[in-house]
Order: C-alpha cells, then structure tokens, then sequence
C-alpha cells in the first residue's frame, strides 16, 4: 500500500487511473494504498464488484470503479460514469479493457501482475504521454 499512497499524493482532481491485472493481482488492494493518501479509511475501501462503482469522500473524493461483471462498455452509462471521470475527484477503474473506447486517453495506467503468492509486478505509465513520469 505504500506505494500507492506515495503514487496518490501526486493526483489531482480529475485524474483517472485504470488499474489492469488479473483477479487476485492487487488492484483493490492498490485503490486501498491510494485512499489511505487521500484521508479516506483504507479498510472502508471494498470492491464494487456488484454495485459498479463506490464513492469514498475525502480530501479529494475517490471514485471506484470494478468493471469485471460489465459485459458491454455500454453498461457503464447506467452510472453516469461521464460524471465521475470529468468530476472533482479521482477515478480508479479495475478492469478497464471492459470499457473498449469509453475509456479516456489521458489517464494512469497501473498493471499488476503476480510475481509470487505475496509479490507483484507493478508498472505505472501514462499511455497519451510517455514523457509523464512517476517517480519514486
């Protein structure tokens, strides 16, 4: 979690970060570094695998979105997610590839992938600007 909340601290309002890996990777428990940043309770940060999308206020609000249950990037319209990704907080979305072109160009990208039973990969890139660097 340490890493996503230093990773946090450099956001803004209006940021969105996609987070791809595979089930069990870390990317809830990523959203959980991140909210610690942001002055929002890591252990109120569930996944909204059922609900779509969770809004944790804070500092600056959290919006989380799982997709995994999405079967059309049309779905998402029932959640006015437009209103979240150009709003006043940051997004996390897990399992962004459901949202085929839905998804903004500018935005974080965040993958995870298991390196052992308790390690991971991660790799953070800004795919509209290579040049957009985070730094640890």
């Amino acid at each position: 979690m340490g890493l996503a909340a230093r990773f946090a601290r450099h956001l803004k309002k209006g940021d969105i970060v996609a987070l791809k890996g595979e089930l069990g990777a870390g990317k809830t428990v990523f959203v959980k570094g991140a909210a610690s940043a942001l002055g929002i309770d890591p252990d109120s940060v569930n996944s909204p695998t059922f609900v779509i999308m969770n809004h944790y206020p804070g500092k600056t609000a959290l919006y989380h979105f799982d997709l995994y249950r999405l079967e059309k990037p049309q779905e998402i319209s029932s959640v006015n997610f437009d209103e979240y990704f150009y709003g006043d907080g940051i997004c996390f979305i897990e399992w962004p590839e459901r949202l085929g072109g839905l998804l903004p160009e500018n935005h974080w990208l965040v993958e995870l992938r298991h390196k052992s039973e308790d390690q991971r990969d991660l790799c953070i890139s800004y795919p509209s600007n290579p040049r957009q660097k985070f730094s640890l």
